[in-house]
């Protein structure tokens, strides 16, 4: 797999490019957002991963990079990297396909890390259970879960897989718009309002994840 990794602590990213390197990985570093924005032109890589605080240059810090790159490509598989939960310019990622946003502690478990990294770069997502956590303070829209119909949460299941409406349909061989309707089911039962605010698909999918 290709990967570039963007890290502007010296010791982090060497840390990280060995136990890619050692993976089997190809590997290319940078230190900031800027260049990473221009290494991703470049060389169009198989996964990006990226520190949520860089030095902020012309395209901001790590969230708003890794928010920019996939607005210019949408299947670019991204994995954000930060030392303490910090969701400001990345919320609506979460549970998109291919992305992931991991502590960086999580690193130490190397097996789980490494498939992590794979599974976002596959399509799937990988999301800390520090920032499940966080996001979904509300216990109580978790125990509403029990609410859903078999296929609903079947529905949400391969949301959390990170599949878009779609591919829900082509999956259940269902139309798509059977699978839109199931969604706006779940979002009814789980209380997520559309307020035009709040990321309803992602605190359906973190109340999911919460709970299996």
């Amino acid at each position: 797999m290709d990967v570039v990794v963007a890290e502007d602590s010296v010791l982090f990213r060497e840390g990280l490019e060995r136990i890619l390197r050692e993976a089997g990985h190809q590997v290319r570093v940078v230190p900031d957002g800027d260049e990473l924005i221009a290494e991703v032109g470049r060389s169009r890589p198989d996964l990006v991963i990226t520190d949520i605080r860089m030095p902020t240059g012309l395209h901001g810090d790590g969230a708003r990079v890794a928010s920019t790159l996939r607005s210019e490509n949408p299947t670019l598989p991204v994995v954000l990297l930060s030392q303490h939960v910090e969701l400001r310019h990345c919320t609506h990622l979460l549970g998109q396909p291919g992305f992931g946003y991991l502590l960086k502690d999580r690193v130490l478990a190397l097996d789980e890390f490494l498939a992590a990294l794979e599974s976002v770069a596959a399509g799937g997502t990988a999301v800390d259970p520090t920032v499940v956590r966080s996001l979904v303070a509300d216990s109580a829209r978790a125990s509403r879960l029990d609410a859903l119909s078999a296929r609903e949460r079947q529905v949400l299941a391969l949301a959390a897989e990170g599949h878009t409406n779609a591919r829900i349909a082509a999956e259940l061989g269902c139309a798509e718009r059977t699978a839109e309707s199931h969604m706006r089911s779940v979002f009814q039962k789980l209380d997520l309002l559309d307020d035009g605010l709040t990321h309803r698909r992602v605190l359906a999918v973190l109340a999911f994840l919460t709970t299996n």
